[in-house]
């Protein structure tokens, strides 16, 4: 099943508390994935169980690296205005306290130390696109694409040193390499398990 859009007129300046409400109100099946992307409401269908096996063992690898007062979160919804862009990423890693600062469903995507995503077929553009991009944006500082429908192939990239809305490119490879997040995280992810979609 692919994604739906459900409003498709780009936003800008005062109209992004318009879009957010809008946002807010979509009413989805649960499960569904409900984000903003590039000005556009989408919907998307509760993804497979490769997807999530995959999100679970980069979560596992990641609560043996954080401080005590980050969590691991892989519902947070982030937001990114200036690209007109509120995303929901598969893993997310933010300290506690900018998650708690406010009562909303929403935080500032520059909250965040570690966006994942982990490609669906139907909307693999969306995350090695745009959400590279408004990470970036953000400042994020380290952005993992698991991008098991890649045209040559299952790869994994890992994006840092973010500026001018782009990143670098600071490792690339294949599925069953191992790859390393820098500090502060300074683990190893072995992707070995990763199953091929």
């Amino acid at each position: 099943m692919s994604a739906l859009t459900v409003q498709h007129e780009p936003v800008s300046g005062d109209s992004w508390d318009g879009l957010v409400r809008l946002w807010e109100e979509t009413d989805a099946p649960e499960g569904c994935k409900v984000e903003i992307i590039e000005g556009i409401i989408t919907v998307a269908p509760p993804p497979a169980n490769h997807h999530n096996f995959m999100a679970a063992k980069v979560h596992r690898c990641l609560l043996a690296a954080i401080p005590e007062n980050w969590e691991i979160f892989q519902t947070l919804n982030v937001a990114v205005p200036s690209r007109s862009g509120l995303y929901i990423p598969d893993v997310v890693v933010v300290p506690e306290d900018l998650v708690l600062e406010d009562d909303g469903n929403v935080i500032s995507a520059s909250a965040a130390e570690l966006a994942v995503e982990i490609t669906s077929k139907s909307n693999a553009s969306h995350d090695r696109i745009a959400k590279a991009a408004g990470y970036a944006q953000a400042g994020i500082p380290l952005y993992l694409l698991i991008d098991g429908h890649a045209p040559g192939g299952a790869t994994v990239t890992l994006y840092g040193e973010p500026g001018n809305g782009v990143y670098r490119v600071l490792q690339a490879g294949k599925f069953g390499e191992t790859f390393h997040l820098p500090a502060p995280f300074d683990l190893k992810l072995d992707t070995s398990n990763f199953p091929m979609p």
